[in-house]
């Protein structure tokens, strides 16, 4: 009996000994961080970020009606507020082209300015809009293009005071959706069972079944005209240039990790950046074929919910709880 008890219990030991092995991450380190931790003084989620004529002139919006300015490339912030009664409001996006930009929030806010952020004014929005607003893209004086949590697309080109719809009907509550340069969107649905593509032209939204068992967690757009995927998991993948159609093999940058990957950005052409829970951020330097970690942030106390790169040299990982990240060309990795 203490010959079957103590095999049973060594038994036991390998098991855990075998867990634990497959957990522990063998993504090599980066040589360098490349990031400067920026801690602001509140509790909010940060969604987006956005520069004004002067690439030095930036604002930051997240939930709790968040709204900070910096004058400086975003080494420091100032809180700024704006009156909008009793409301619980949520920015969740912010879009500038030149000095007039533009802010979307929930339940169903949108703010204007034609002077670089002095003033915001709250354009009116009917009570019929489907949805509330998620996006906003500002494109070119008085013309900016929005699209709400279900899909349905509008364009102003007066400032606001009149807009068209793009697209009939809608694609459902999305998790989250994506604008192209050119145009295109892609909405992943909110239990990640499928995705939905739209182009400019197109009178509806055009549905995909996902390729795997894996729920969707983001998708957006690359270059050359790719889409790529986030998957429950830690699963990422490409599509062929050109084809949106057509996948690539699915790439694990991490294996055996508990933690998923919340967004995807490219800083340079072959350049990937995979950002996501527990202040997990990798680097891949030739389109995902090999992956290098970033172990300087993993004490962060925070999820890293989306990367922006404005050009190679100024980029920003927005997270939780006052944590913003800021790349730092000088100590490049």
């Amino acid at each position: 009996m203490n010959l079957l008890f103590n095999r049973l219990k060594q038994f036991l030991v390998l098991i855990i000994i075998g867990f634990l092995c497959i957990s522990c991450s063998n993504v090599p380190s980066t040589t360098q961080n490349p990031w400067q931790l920026i801690s602001l003084e509140t509790d909010a989620t940060f969604a987006d970020l956005a520069f004004t004529s002067d690439s030095n002139h930036g604002w930051l919006v997240g939930t709790k009606a968040s709204l900070f300015e910096t004058n400086d490339g975003g080494e420091t912030w100032q809180p700024k507020i704006i009156e909008l009664g009793e409301e619980r409001v949520s920015f969740t996006a912010i879009s500038f082209n030149g000095d007039e930009g533009w802010i979307t929030g929930e339940p169903s806010i949108l703010l204007h300015t034609i002077n670089s952020g002095a003033t915001w004014d709250r354009i009116p929005l009917s009570n019929k809009l489907p949805g509330i607003p998620y996006g906003i893209i500002a494109l070119a004086p008085d013309t900016a293009e929005m699209v709400t949590n279900l899909g349905a697309i509008y364009k102003t080109t007066d400032g606001g005071k009149t807009w068209k719809a793009l697209v009939e009907g809608s694609v459902g509550v999305a998790r989250n959706i994506s604008r192209s340069d050119d145009g295109k969107y892609v909405a992943v649905s909110a239990r990640g069972n499928f995705y939905s593509t739209w182009k400019p032209g197109d009178t509806e939204w055009t549905p995909h079944n996902r390729n795997s068992s894996k729920r969707l967690q983001n998708m957006g757009f690359l270059g050359n005209n790719r889409l790529w995927l986030i998957a429950r998991g830690g699963q990422i993948q490409l599509t062929k240039p050109d084809n949106f159609e057509e996948w690539e093999e699915a790439i694990n940058p991490e294996y055996s990790t508990s933690w998923g990957f919340l967004d995807l950005a490219t800083r340079q052409n072959n350049e990937i950046w995979l950002a996501g829970g527990s202040a997990n951020l990798l680097v891949s330097s030739d389109t995902g074929i090999t992956w290098e970690k970033d172990r300087e942030v993993e004490s962060v106390p925070s999820n890293f919910y989306k990367i922006l790169f404005f050009n190679e040299d100024q980029g920003f990982v927005l997270g939780e709880r006052g944590v913003l990240l800021k790349y730092n060309t000088q100590s490049q990795a």
